[in-house]
């Protein structure tokens, strides 16, 4: 058992996800069209709200099923897998794995699919500066028993850009976890989220700034 795990998520908390959307936005408007793009986009949204997470690829498919006409959808895939993720991790992301590891296990604790999710952790180079110790799943906040179960330990350490899950987690660990919330991304800004959840046990304003923060910071009593 481990004295301190550190879950890390991935989109938006150390990777800039809505870049990575804008960059897909802008292809698929430059290569498709307004309308194709906008297409897109709404099946994107409906996907995620059938499975719970963003599926890219499915989106693609589900796209492809729509105009199989058009043979130049084939390889929008092959740019989403190709994509340079790791010119998207946030300012220092990765000195921020290293900088907790001297206290604890770092773990990525991320939603998603189980081929484009990999794909982009792999890319980055999260995969290998966690030491492969990644976790993916379809709703995180449910599955805490098995991450107790891999990576079990005395207290945790969350961070993320959503205070939904923060609040989801926190409700189940109590003060075995510190929850830390990064104010990167659409959902940390979002007005409602603000007003609906409890703040996290620690605020701050990019990933980069833990790297200032000692172990007594993230203390959960």
């Amino acid at each position: 058992m481990d004295d301190l795990v550190f879950l890390f998520d991935v989109d938006n908390t150390l990777l800039d996800n809505d870049a990575v959307q804008e960059d897909l936005r802008l292809h698929l408007l430059k290569t498709f069209g307004e309308a194709a793009e906008r297409r897109y986009w709404a099946i994107f949204e409906q996907l995620r709200n059938e499975l719970g997470y963003a599926d890219y690829l499915g989106a693609l498919e589900r796209y492809r099923v729509e105009d199989l006409h058009d043979p130049r959808l084939l390889r929008v895939s092959s740019w989403l897998v190709d994509y340079p993720f790791a010119d998207r991790l946030y300012p220092g992301a990765l000195e921020v794995v290293g900088h907790v590891r001297q206290w604890g296990r770092p773990v990525v604790l991320s939603d998603g699919d189980a081929v484009f999710q990999p794909r982009k952790i792999e890319r980055s180079g999260l995969w290998k500066a966690f030491d492969d110790d990644i976790l993916i799943y379809i709703h995180k906040e449910e599955e805490l028993s098995d991450v107790e179960r891999l990576y079990p330990a005395r207290r945790y350490v969350l961070i993320d850009d959503k205070l939904r899950i923060l609040a989801a987690v926190k409700a189940i660990w109590g003060d075995r976890v510190a929850t830390v919330f990064p104010r990167q991304g659409h959902y940390a800004i979002d007005p409602k989220a603000i007003s609906t959840y409890p703040p996290a046990d620690i605020q701050v304003e990019r990933i980069g700034d833990l790297v200032g923060l000692d172990r007594g910071a993230f203390a959960t009593s």
